[in-house]
């Protein structure tokens, strides 16, 4: 008797920086999302999509939900908790120590919401197994999740555990995407998203979260070099010339960094021209949120 085929779509949500962009990477065996180190680096809506022998598995990626300080963070969260309408199973990550006030707030979202709860509690390398067992006992308390995976993602440890658990709470349903498909994500936003990466992690401060990146123009030539051209928005002139950095060194590492990435990800040649210019309070301006595609 043949297996029923399964597929939906799987929210990952929680907190900035507890690794939901890192355990999408690692199911997918390809970077889609950016990684660093810093909050709320996710910033859109991106569609992970692992194809398996029974099953097609739309994973939603999601920004950070956290307490908002401008028009981008409220963005950032509305993106969030929009997505958790449209899918059919809800993985909520955390990080192994007990549950702070952000995490009841998002437990009290996911009371509105009449969908199943994977709770993924990841980097119980950095936990004792008695704190562990206190930790799942408490969230246990606080909803009634169907599973509750400890994991390491950073480790690859109980990560095949949680895709296991995601597959019993599929629907049966067809398969969405071609086998080949992992992201509906088209090349443009990748490109920039790599390039706001390499900014995030080779500045610091407030600079990675002033940031935008735009594609201004995109050109293939005949012998299949691609031709790209960017700017990067920040919101005051010091936070230029810290891009720039002195003799245009920085921009020339993050210039090198982003184009390696991006020529990995075309399979091609890419000439990249990047400009620095400033757009003050763009967090706080509909009008550039909106021109960004965060509106």
């Amino acid at each position: 008797m043949q297996k029923s085929f399964r597929s939906g779509y799987v929210s990952l949500i929680g907190k900035p920086n507890v690794g939901k962009s890192t355990l999408l990477n690692l199911f997918l065996g390809q970077k889609i999302s950016i990684v660093t180190e810093k909050p709320q680096t996710t910033r859109n809506r991106i569609l992970g999509i692992k194809t398996l022998e029974d099953a097609q598995i739309l994973f939603i990626d999601t920004p950070g939900i956290h307490r908002p300080k401008h028009m981008l963070g409220e963005a950032m969260v509305r993106t969030a908790t929009n997505t958790l309408n449209e899918i059919d199973l809800i993985v909520f990550v955390t990080e192994a120590e007990l549950p702070a006030m952000p995490d009841k707030e998002i437990i009290g979202l996911l009371k509105n919401f009449n969908k199943p709860v994977i709770l993924a509690i990841n980097k119980i390398d950095k936990a004792k197994k008695s704190e562990l067992l206190t930790i799942i006992d408490e969230y246990g308390k606080l909803f009634p999740f169907k599973e509750i995976v400890p994991l390491s993602a950073r480790k690859q440890d109980g990560t095949d555990e949680l895709l296991g658990s995601i597959m019993k709470y599929l629907p049966e349903g067809p398969k969405f995407y071609p086998d080949e498909q992992i992201t509906d994500q088209i090349e443009r936003f990748m490109a920039a998203e790599i390039i706001r990466e390499k900014i995030m992690e080779k500045t610091s401060e407030e600079i990675p979260h002033s940031v935008a990146v735009e594609i201004v123009d995109w050109k293939q030539r005949e012998d299949g070099l691609v031709s790209i051209s960017t700017n990067i928005y920040v919101e005051r002139e010091g936070q230029k010339g810290i891009i720039i950095g002195g003799k245009g060194k920085m921009l020339k590492l993050i210039g090198s960094l982003s184009r390696v990435d991006i020529e990995r990800m075309l399979g091609t040649k890419v000439f990249l021209e990047i400009r620095v210019k400033v757009r003050k309070g763009w967090r706080d301006d509909k009008k550039a949120l909106s021109e960004m595609g965060y509106f």
